[in-house]
């Protein structure tokens, strides 16, 4: 055990807050969630965040004593959250491609900046694409180090990915504050805008499930978690159901007063890891500039 880390073995099936609250001296609920929330308590060797986790008897939960070091930034607009063998959890600010459009581009990307990255430990090691984020819209994303590994996520994506969640700043008053929308989506492959139909018109059903987090009348801020993942999902939806995400010009949103971007954020990714079995959490805090304005 490293100098500065508490280990405890557990010795009866319990959650995780319930187990450190017994454990750590007397500490608050507060105090043991920001232990959470900084990634300072490990499960067998997994960092874990969740206060409900289940552990089992025989578990090894560690508590760091002091905060891991702040994530490594590859560039400007791109830090590293998470990396094993395996994996690689990155989150991304708004105006990085996730990958190039075209094979002949020499634009930087994720793809670009994470090869760069892999291949200076080894050249012949590669990076491989899981999902993909729309440039303007920033958070967290997935990249495999194996081929193998990409295509079994890819396979298997609704079952391997546990909650994927998003925030949006949107145009208008939602009503209600909490609502699944179900659409079909098609795309122009000449002008790459994908339309919504509520009826089946033969495209990919799509799903969204939003609840308002907050509002002021003119704006509204949400958190949508998506049961597909279409291209432009949760940008086409929400203007179809009158409520375009605010700054986002290509689906009917005008000229904003109060952000200059497109206010969609993916802010949570869970998935079981591949290899090890092990639930993933990963978390990104809601954007500064997404502040709800006062009006």
């Amino acid at each position: 055990m490293k100098s500065g880390q508490t280990q405890l073995r557990v010795t009866a099936a319990m959650p995780l807050m319930e187990f450190l609250l017994a454990k750590m001296g007397g500490m608050s609920r507060t105090a043991v969630k920001a232990l959470l929330a900084h990634r300072q308590v490990s499960v067998n060797k997994h960092i874990e965040t969740k206060f409900d986790y289940a552990l089992q008897p025989d578990d090894v939960v560690t508590v760091a004593k002091q905060r891991p070091a702040t994530t490594n930034r590859l560039h400007p607009l791109l830090k590293l959250v998470y990396e094993d063998d395996y994996l690689l959890v990155v989150a991304k600010k708004e105006g990085l491609l996730t990958v190039a459009t075209t094979p002949e581009s020499r634009e930087t990307t994720a793809f670009s900046i994470l090869k760069n990255y892999v291949r200076q430990k080894n050249a012949r090691n590669g990076i491989f694409v899981v999902h993909r984020l729309d440039r303007e819209t920033s958070g967290l994303l997935l990249f495999s180090k194996q081929r193998d590994l990409q295509q079994f996520m890819r396979d298997n994506w609704r079952t391997v990915v546990t909650n994927r969640a998003y925030v949006a700043l949107v145009e208008g008053d939602v009503q209600p504050r909490a609502d699944t929308i179900v659409s079909w989506l098609t795309e122009n492959p000449k002008t790459t805008r994908v339309y919504s139909s509520f009826r089946d018109n033969g495209g990919k059903k799509s799903i969204t499930h939003y609840t308002k987090i907050a509002g002021n009348g003119r704006y509204s801020l949400l958190e949508l978690h998506l049961e597909t993942g279409r291209t432009n999902q949760i940008r086409v939806q929400m203007a179809a159901i009158g409520h375009p995400v605010v700054g986002d010009r290509k689906y009917g949103s005008g000229a904003s007063p109060i952000i200059d971007r497109l206010a969609l954020h993916a802010r949570t990714l869970d998935f079981v890891h591949p290899v090890t079995h092990q639930p993933l959490h990963f978390e990104q805090p809601v954007p500064h500039d997404f502040r709800l304005p006062t009006t």
